[in-house]
């Protein structure tokens, strides 16, 4: 295991960029390049990621997000009708589009079923169907679609976290239930997955999509630095148990550059939710080595949970544990 680097300025002077493409620089060369129209690079990057589901999911979630995506992907799909590549990302565009209110969820579910009978092993189509039964669909939509996910991905990093979000909106109530089922869904996922998996921060993503919707509710203070939601005893076994993850199996960036396809794909999201819940835990040494290592990576959540300004709530994290926004 690389140590986390010193404590101190962050190495990475620009603020956080929110960019849904994390820390994959060819994905976000190739999304600008489908903008133009231009989709002979997408074809390759999605060849080129195969059966690698995490990165094929991450990267079709991202490339599907943009506005002129669908209408790239149908000329694709119109040039090459047999690609499962082409299918999965019209497909995926169009689940955006159904989320944005811009075309019927009905469209979008036939386009992700296609997807899915043109490759039945790729979960990518069913992880879509994931993300438009969580804006649009019912409870047993969602769970239909995360078991298909995870029939074929067991450990679907994405998949998990959309779970996480849509249980912890059950059961509201008008206190924080420590026998919620989220928290019993994100334990239940860690202890399932290998020891290397980064689903072993699951249990911190429950705790702070719990907290999003208490304070929505108006049980938890919206201010998450006023909420005593990180300091529970049960709360600060979950963040240890996360934080000894990461520094058992973090790897270093410049390893990361030179060999990619080492290190997971979502891994800044995770280090995003840890960095938030050890800062509001008041362990700011270890918020620091979190943020650090982040660098300008921000994900906008859990920073703007329950609705606050993500990059002010992030510059804010950075100045208070490093000296630097």
């Amino acid at each position: 295991m690389t140590p986390p680097p010193p404590l101190g300025r962050s190495r990475h002077k620009d603020g956080p960029t929110f960019d849904p493409a994390l820390d994959d620089t060819r994905l976000a060369a190739v999304r600008d390049d489908l903008a133009r129209g231009r989709w002979d690079a997408t074809r390759k990057l999605l060849a080129c990621t195969g059966e690698d589901w995490d990165r094929r999911g991450h990267r079709l979630v991202v490339l599907a997000e943009a506005a002129t995506s669908a209408a790239w992907a149908r000329d694709w799909q119109l040039a090459e009708p047999d690609s499962p590549d082409a299918a999965a990302l019209l497909a995926c565009a169009a689940v955006f589009r159904a989320v944005r209110g811009q075309e019927g969820p009905d469209e979008a579910r036939a386009l992700c079923l296609a997807a899915a009978r043109m490759a039945p092993r790729d979960p990518t189509p069913w992880l879509c169907l994931l993300i438009l039964a969580r804006r649009t669909g019912t409870d047993d939509e969602r769970v239909r679609a995360f078991d298909q996910v995870r029939a074929r991905h067991r450990d679907h990093h994405h998949a998990h976290h959309l779970m996480a979000a849509c249980l912890a909106e059950h059961q509201q109530g008008d206190r924080d239930d420590p026998l919620h089922e989220v928290y019993d869904f994100a334990s239940w996922a860690a202890e399932q997955a290998p020891a290397d998996s980064p689903l072993a921060v699951l249990p911190v993503v429950a705790h702070a999509e719990r907290f999003r919707v208490l304070a929505r509710a108006g049980v938890e203070p919206a201010d998450p630095a006023r909420s005593g939601h990180w300091t529970t005893r049960r709360a600060r076994q979950v963040m240890k148990a996360a934080f000894d993850w990461w520094l058992e199996w973090d790897v270093d960036e410049d390893a990361a550059d030179a060999a990619p396809a080492v290190t997971h794909p979502r891994r800044k999201v995770d280090l995003n939710y840890l960095a938030h819940a050890k800062l509001h835990e008041g362990r700011p040494a270890e918020a620091a080595a979190l943020l650090t290592r982040i660098g300008p990576h921000a994900t906008r959540a859990p920073w703007s949970y329950p609705d606050r300004d993500p990059a002010q709530a992030f510059q804010a994290a950075r100045r208070a544990v490093l000296g630097a926004a």
